[in-house]
C-alpha cells in the first residue's frame, strides 16, 4: 500500500475519495503519509460487512482466533523498530517510547491468544430436581472501537486483540492525529489470516465517523478512550439509542503523586519526573498534582528542578531525546494557555514553560514546573495532557491524603514514602483505581485490569482477563435430561 492510505472494509482496502497529511510533530516539513477521512457510508458498509463475518467468526474453534492473534504478535515484534520508527514520526513520543510500545503491542496479541483458548464457563445444581444449569459466555457482536491518538498502537492493541479472541467483529475507528499506526496493525492482522469483515478500518473525523458508530443501531457495543467530555457524549448518544450499546469508557485523569518527609528523595524525584513530564506528560495516567508535605518539600522541588535541567526536548528520533514535542498546534496552544493560566492564578513558575526551537519546525515545550500551586487552580484541576505540573505543599499525610482525592477523577495514584503505616492507608483509602507505592503514576502491565473511578472510567475494566467481563455476554441455559 501506497500513500494515499485507504479504509479497509469488507476484506478489502479502498481508495480514498478525500485525504488528510499526517505531519511530524518534530519536523513540520515531515509528512509520514496521507490517510483516508472517511465518511457515513463507509461506517455503514463496514458494519454490513461485518455482519456477513460475525457467525463464522463467533463460531470459530477458539484455536484458530488464537493462531491469528499470535501470528500478529510474532510480527509487531519482529518490526518493533521499524514500526517504532513510525510512530514516533506521528505521534511525537522518542523513539525509545515508541518501540516500547511496539512491543507491549506485540505481548498484548500474545496474551490474548492465550486468552481465547481459556474461555471457560460453569455447570452448576439447580435448585430443582434433575435439571442442570450452564453459564456460558458469548461475544456480544459487533464492537466499534475509539481510540486516541497518545498510544496509537497500544490502546488499540489491547481493545482489538481482546474483541477477537472473544469471537465479536470490529469497526475500528483510530484518532485522527495517528492514522498510521492503527493502518499498520489492521494490515498486520490481515496477513495473520484474519477473515475479511471481521475487522474493519475506517478512518476519518471523530464528528463523522466516531457519530456514525455511535448512532449505528448494529453496532452493539463500544469501547472508548479519549476525554471525558467525550465519553460523556458517547455515553448519551449509545445508551440513549435504539440499540442500547454495551459501553466501556476510559477517560481522563488528574493522578497525584502524594511525597512524603520520609520519602527516598531521588526515588521520589523519578517517580515524579517519568509520571508528569516523560511521554510530554500525555498520559491520562500523568502525576500533574505532586502534593508534597512541608518537611521534605524545598529538597524535593529543588532536586526536581536540577533534574529537569539536564532533559533534553527534541526531535523525537535524535539519539538523547529524553521529551519529544507536543502532538499537534493544537494541544501546544492548549498547554500554553494552562502555563498562563497557572501564573494568572499565582502559580510560580521555577522551571520550563517555555516554547522552543529545534533544528526543524515542531511544537517543542519545555516541561513546565509550578510552585505555590494550590488545589482550587484551574491548571490544578483540569487535565492538561501536556509537560506541566503543580507542587502543592501540605502540613502532613492526612492533608495530602485528602487533596489527592479531591478531585473529579480517579484513574492513578501515587505515594513515595518509606513507611509500611501510610503506604497500607493511601492503597486503602487512595479513590483511584490504581495505586502505586514508590512508583510512577505512568506504566501498567498489561495482564492486570486497567481503569479508574468517578469521571475517569465507566463500565468494565480494560486489560487482563478482565477484558472478558466488557467483551462478552452471559447466557444462562436450564435442561431437563435427554
Amino acid at each position: 500500500m501506497n500513500s494515499p492510505y485507504g479504509n479497509y472494509i469488507g476484506g478489502n482496502w479502498r481508495s480514498p475519495t478525500e485525504a488528510r497529511p499526517n505531519i511530524n510533530p518534530s519536523n513540520l516539513t515531515d509528512t509520514v503519509g496521507e490517510f483516508a477521512q472517511g465518511s457515513t457510508a463507509d461506517v455503514d458498509e463496514a458494519v454490513a460487512a461485518a455482519q456477513v463475518a460475525f457467525p463464522a467468526w463467533s463460531r470459530a474453534i477458539p484455536y484458530t482466533r488464537s493462531q491469528i492473534l499470535a501470528k500478529a504478535a510474532a510480527e509487531l515484534a519482529s518490526r518493533a523498530q521499524e514500526l517504532g520508527i513510525m510512530l514516533a514520526r506521528e505521534e511525537g513520543k522518542t523513539l525509545a517510547e515508541a518501540v516500547g510500545e511496539v512491543n507491549r503491542a506485540a505481548q498484548i496479541f500474545d496474551f490474548f491468544a492465550g486468552e481465547a483458548i481459556r474461555i471457560s464457563g460453569e455447570t452448576i445444581a439447580s435448585l430443582r430436581p434433575d435439571v442442570t444449569v450452564e453459564i456460558t459466555r458469548e461475544p456480544i457482536g459487533i464492537v466499534g472501537i475509539i481510540t486516541p491518538w497518545n498510544f496509537p498502537m497500544g490502546i488499540p492493541a489491547w481493545k482489538i486483540a481482546a474483541a477477537l479472541a472473544y469471537g465479536n467483529c470490529v469497526v475500528f475507528k483510530p484518532a485522527d492525529l495517528v492514522p498510521a499506526s492503527g493502518h499498520a496493525l489492521t494490515d498486520i492482522l490481515i496477513r495473520a489470516g484474519i477473515p475479511a469483515g471481521v475487522l474493519n478500518l475506517v478512518m476519518g473525523r471523530g464528528r463523522v465517523i466516531g457519530q456514525r458508530i455511535i448512532e449505528h443501531r448494529d453496532i452493539h457495543a463500544i469501547s472508548f478512550t479519549g476525554s471525558s467530555s467525550t465519553g460523556r457524549m458517547i455515553a448519551a448518544g449509545a445508551v440513549g439509542g435504539e440499540t442500547m450499546k454495551k459501553i466501556q469508557l476510559e477517560m481522563g485523569g488528574k493522578s497525584p503523586l502524594v511525597v512524603l518527609d520520609d520519602a527516598d528523595i531521588e526515588n521520589a524525584v523519578e517517580c515524579a519526573l517519568d509520571g508528569a513530564f516523560l511521554g510530554t506528560g500525555q498520559r491520562c495516567t500523568a502525576s500533574s498534582r505532586l502534593v508534597v508535605t512541608d518537611g521534605i518539600h524545598d529538597r524535593f522541588v529543588a532536586a526536581l528542578k536540577d533534574r529537569l535541567a539536564g532533559i533534553v526536548v527534541d526531535d523525537a528520533l535524535k539519539p538523547g531525546t529524553h521529551i519529544g514535542p507536543v502532538v499537534d498546534q493544537g494541544q501546544f496552544e492548549q498547554d500554553l494557555s494552562y502555563i498562563e493560566s497557572a501564573r494568572s492564578d499565582g502559580a510560580r513558575l521555577v522551571s520550563g514553560g517555555e516554547a522552543l526551537k529545534r533544528d526543524h519546525d515542531g511544537y517543542y515545550l519545555s516541561p513546565a514546573l509550578f510552585v505555590d500551586a494550590s488545589p482550587d487552580m484551574r491548571f490544578c484541576r483540569e487535565e492538561i495532557f501536556g509537560p506541566v505540573a503543580g507542587v502543592i505543599r501540605v502540613k502532613d499525610y492526612d492533608e495530602a491524603l485528602a487533596i489527592a482525592n479531591d478531585t473529579a477523577f480517579g484513574l492513578s495514584s501515587g505515594i513515595c514514602t518509606t513507611s509500611l503505616k501510610y503506604a497500607n492507608d493511601f492503597k486503602r483509602n487512595s479513590d483511584a483505581g490504581m495505586v502505586k507505592v514508590n512508583l510512577s503514576t505512568s506504566g501498567v502491565d498489561f495482564h492486570v485490569p486497567f481503569g479508574g473511578r468517578k469521571a475517569s472510567s465507566y463500565g468494565p475494566r480494560e486489560q487482563g482477563r478482565y477484558a472478558l467481563e466488557f467483551f462478552t455476554q452471559v447466557k444462562t441455559s436450564y435442561q431437563l435430561p435427554l
